[in-house]
């Protein structure tokens, strides 16, 4: 990679990072390589493309090469520049906490579209890692007010900065702990959640990025639908009549989940949504009046 009597500019970096990223079995070498470097240069990527001949100067190199070499060893992007888009906002991001996914936002949509009439709303997030769920729903639902629990304090403080950031953090409440343990006292009108979901038997086969992600936040039990179980069994009681559960689902995982309500009288209409590949993703289930 080094040049002594030459000068890196934007265009010959791009180019050899692309190609280095796809030695090392990057998926989206290239992107990946224009994502680091509008990190690093402050600028959106459509700057990347009129500047090619712009030199980069060596404090920018230095931290770029930094860059490369995180995500050359699989480093996901979104921990390397410390943060991740989702439902068009920023969130910050750490290995403490799931990387928010674009199927997610479906989920999100879905409870949106549900409460966005009502005059006031009161749900909870379980397991909300860096907030991306709850934060983008009170976003979205200003008559809103959430309430998160997560058993992992080092996630809880990612999920407080980003309230923090967004300007919701007035009204969102946080707990820490397993499932509904900190909240079980309490009824909501909705209770949503994006679980870990993967069976155990497949965590060792996950790409390298993935595995970087929280052990806790992927890994579902024996058949990946341990998490649901609870869910369900727990939640009944927890929710107002006439509310719902919202869940993110495996893939092959949606039949199973929304057959969980057959056992409660109190649980009614069951719902699936698929995500953009056509996917079962969500499953919605509503408690009765």
């Amino acid at each position: 990679m080094e040049r002594p009597n030459e000068v890196w500019t934007i265009g010959s970096i791009l180019k050899w990072t692309g190609q280095y990223f796809a030695e090392k079995g990057v998926e989206s070498p290239r992107l990946d390589a224009e994502v680091l470097l509008s990190n690093v240069l402050g600028k959106e990527r459509i700057y990347l493309y009129v500047h090619f001949d712009e030199p980069l100067q060596v404090d920018e190199m230095a931290r770029y090469k930094g860059m490369i070499k995180k995500r050359a060893l699989r480093m996901p992007v979104a921990y390397i520049i410390g943060y991740k888009e989702f439902m068009g906002l920023d969130f910050a991001v750490s290995p403490a906490v799931l990387i928010p996914r674009p199927d997610t936002e479906i989920l999100v949509e879905a409870v949106i579209e549900r409460l966005k009439e009502k005059e006031s709303v009161n749900f909870v997030d379980v397991g909300t890692g860096s907030g991306a769920i709850v934060l983008s729903l009170l976003a979205n639902l200003p008559q809103a007010v959430g309430s998160t629990v997560d058993i992992s304090e080092a996630a809880i403080l990612v999920a407080k900065e980003n309230a923090e950031k967004l300007g919701v953090i007035n009204r969102v409440s946080f707990f820490h702990g397993d499932v509904y343990s900190p909240v079980k006292d309490q009824l909501f009108d909705a209770i949503i959640s994006n679980p870990p979901y993967i069976p155990d038997s497949d965590i060792e086969g996950l790409q390298p990025e993935v595995k970087c992600e929280p052990h806790g936040a992927l890994a579902g039990g024996t058949d990946g639908l341990g998490f649901y179980r609870k869910l369900v069994r727990e939640g009944v009681s927890l929710l107002n009549p006439g509310g719902f559960m919202a869940f993110e689902v495996g893939i092959h995982q949606a039949t199973a989940v929304a057959k969980l309500a057959d056992a409660f009288a109190e649980l009614g209409e069951v719902s699936i949504l698929k995500d953009y590949g056509g996917i079962e993703r969500v499953v919605i289930i509503n408690k009765r009046e």
